[in-house]
């Protein structure tokens, strides 16, 4: 393995294209939930006309699960991953809207999702936050909502071991989101929540890590974590890694009460 300071500095220069994490090979790797996402993604898609993707990224898992519903949209509200979504979606006629607003939140300069009412069929969302009732009102009466989301609890011993504040102040579960999406009109058809492993093979993949999620650790720096860094490349190269718990859970519901077989 490189010396700590070779890998630090080669994290500090690293940049993630999109929502893509192959540069880092099997540095950083995470296990899979006991459910495919992607396979229900097709499932549902088989009965859409217009799909939205909220969250896009760089656009890799829309272009990955082709041929697309006639009319699909796709929201990022991260900038520098926008001209890399719409370069790789353009192709398929795909509109990416760069979003501004926090959690899509109706705000008095943004307005929320910027979509008409009950528009879309289906609605799709991987690990980027909602407004449960924005999400109901852009759908199709019929419509359905598919989510993974990424657990408050995700990580957290990287941010014990890092002598960092827990990864949210606040909790962000399957109860509380089915709570929400209840609240905002939904039927729930399906939840499921899991915890995977995450392993990091050296500390630049941390670093990686750390810089390709800022919520984890707001405000991360190496210089204020060099000695927590240290530390924990020592236990690093002791144990031949760091293994820690990735929360995720799932979410399907639908507008206004429509069942479904799917």
């Amino acid at each position: 393995m490189k010396p700590f300071e070779a890998l630090i500095a080669e994290a500090e220069a690293w940049e993630m294209q999109g929502w893509d994490f192959s540069s880092l090979g099997k540095r950083w790797t995470e296990g899979r939930p006991p459910w495919d996402y992607r396979a229900k993604v097709r499932t549902l898609m088989r009965e859409a006309n217009c799909m939205l993707d909220m969250g896009t990224g760089g656009g890799e898992f829309l272009y990955d699960i082709r041929p697309l519903p006639p009319h699909t949209y796709a929201t990022e509200g991260y900038p520098p991953n926008v001209p890399i979504s719409k370069s790789r979606l353009s192709s398929l006629g795909v509109e990416v809207i760069q979003t501004f607003s926090e959690d899509n939140a109706k705000t008095p300069q943004y307005g929320g999702l910027p979509f008409k009412t009950g528009y879309f069929d289906l609605v799709i969302n991987r690990h980027e936050s909602f407004i449960a009732s924005e999400v109901h009102r852009v759908l199709k009466p019929s419509g359905r909502f598919l989510s993974q989301q990424v657990g408050s609890e995700n990580l957290a011993e990287l941010n014990e071991l890092l002598g960092a504040e827990p990864p949210s102040t606040g909790t962000w579960d399957l109860e509380v989101a089915i709570r929400q999406l209840k609240a905002s009109g939904f039927r729930i058809e399906e939840g499921r929540e899991a915890s995977i492993e995450s392993e990091f093979r050296d500390i630049g993949a941390v670093v990686c890590c750390l810089k390709a999620i800022p919520w984890q650790i707001p405000g991360f720096t190496v210089s204020e974590y060099l000695n927590e860094l240290r530390r924990l490349d020592e236990r690093m190269r002791a144990r031949g890694g760091l293994k820690v718990s990735a929360t995720r859970f799932l979410i399907r519901g639908s507008k206004e009460g429509q069942e479904s077989n799917t």
